[in-house]
């Protein structure tokens, strides 16, 4: 059973930045697509940003290009997400989220198997 802890969200002010991590369990962890979604109140879950299994490629959406960066670390089974610039609009439960045993970045929920339990990002004006 696979496990996707986050953490690092919380309260910050417009411009302000913040860092997301989650820690994956189990031993595929360097074959797996990673990928940072949201949801606010209201609205549906949808993708934030993705990145290849090996690293080397990664996904934004338009929302959040130039101002937010996903990176992982094979070594440790961790992937992150940095947010700088941020505004009210980013402020959702971010979750972190595992597509199993395939290496290639999905842009639909559908396409992860494996989610975090999701850690609140607020952004005041």
């Amino acid at each position: 059973q696979v496990q996707l802890i986050e953490s690092g969200g919380g309260v910050v002010q417009a411009g302000g930045s913040l860092r997301l991590s989650c820690a994956a369990s189990g031993r595929t962890f360097r074959w797996n697509a990673m990928a940072w979604f949201r949801q606010a109140p209201g609205k549906e879950r949808a993708i934030v940003g993705g990145i290849r299994g090996s690293g080397g490629s990664t996904y934004y959406a338009d929302s959040v290009k130039g101002r937010f960066t996903i990176s992982r670390d094979n070594d440790k089974n961790m992937v992150y997400l940095q947010m700088s610039s941020l505004k009210p609009e980013d402020t959702a439960v971010y979750y972190c989220a595992q597509r199993t045993l395939n290496g290639l970045i999905g842009t639909m929920i559908s396409e992860y198997d494996s989610w975090g339990q999701g850690t609140q990002v607020t952004v005041s004006s």
